[in-house]
């Protein structure tokens, strides 16, 4: 475990292997321990980098109000600190809209890319068919921000756990350490939702990324990512689906052998010889 410097803020991070580089970036609540049931099967083959963005567990919190456009310098100076580029980067949800923005803006730092389930209804809102999909996640996400903003941490986190992320009883089923980083952590979700660009991508920046891109969802989760992910596939140039089945809105937690199987060649740059879902997720 280490620290770094980047942006203006202190940065917890630790790397793992020795090989390519891949750099993993958690989603909202959680923190660089949610990946410790994958980082062992990256780290036979890679340099596997998980950290905490700021705000998060052991990073810096500045306490003022942030941004995604900063969470994507701090993943930008994260990597050109460590000497990675070209460098393979993994989002999981929240953290798979940061390296997408990255990837519009520094597609120089990376050598492809893996996003699972960004919650983009920024994208959704703009187009008047989809809209209706993402006012009814945004409707959804009020209510545990209406927690946030009373200081129940506990229990917003427990409602976006069972209501938005994986399903009714699925906080209970969480490994107590996980639980207990998404009560923590709470605070910064409310800060995303407070970012009006959080929840938005720039598809014309993500046209021009050339590089290979793997986005992910599970047959178990919201349609509403589905429909993100298929906007997505229409703009990047060299995208590739992948469907998991019962694996939820964190496969790396629920599926861990399963996730680093269809990961880890992509990291390696190989070819994975499957054929991948296409649009809507069904096999194309």
């Amino acid at each position: 475990m280490a620290e770094i410097r980047v942006n203006g803020v202190t940065l917890h991070y630790e790397a793992h292997g020795e090989g390519p580089g891949v750099v993993l970036v958690h989603g909202s609540w959680s923190d660089a321990d949610s990946w410790a049931r994958v980082l062992p099967g990256l780290a036979e083959s890679t340099t596997a980098v998980a950290y905490d963005r700021r705000g998060h567990s052991r990073s810096e919190d500045p306490l003022t109000q942030g941004s995604v456009y900063e969470d994507a310098a701090d993943l930008a100076g994260l990597i050109e600190r460590l000497g990675l580029a070209p460098v393979f980067v993994y989002g999981d949800s929240y953290g798979a809209l940061v390296t997408l923005r990255l990837s519009a803006a520094r597609p120089d730092l990376l050598r492809g890319i893996a996003v699972h389930e960004p919650p983009g209804t920024g994208i959704l809102l703009a187009d008047p068919e989809l809209r209706p999909i993402g006012t009814d996640f945004a409707d959804r996400i009020a209510a545990v921000r209406e927690l946030l903003e009373q200081a129940e941490s506990a229990a917003a986190a427990e409602l976006y756990v069972d209501s938005l992320a994986f399903g009714p009883g699925a906080w209970e089923q969480l490994p107590a350490p996980v639980r207990h980083a998404y009560i923590r952590n709470a605070p910064t979700y409310l800060d995303e939702l407070r970012d009006p660009d959080a929840l938005d991508l720039d598809l014309i920046g993500l046209s021009r990324f050339g590089e290979p891109a793997l986005l992910t969802q599970s047959d178990d989760s919201a349609p509403m990512f589905g429909e993100v992910l298929d906007l997505i596939d229409l703009t990047l140039p060299r995208a590739e689906r992948h469907l998991y089945q019962g694996a939820g809105h964190a496969p790396h937690l629920s599926q861990p052998e399963e996730w680093v199987r269809v990961v880890l060649p992509r990291a390696l740059g190989e070819a994975s010889g499957e054929p991948g879902p296409g649009p809507g997720g069904m096999p194309g």
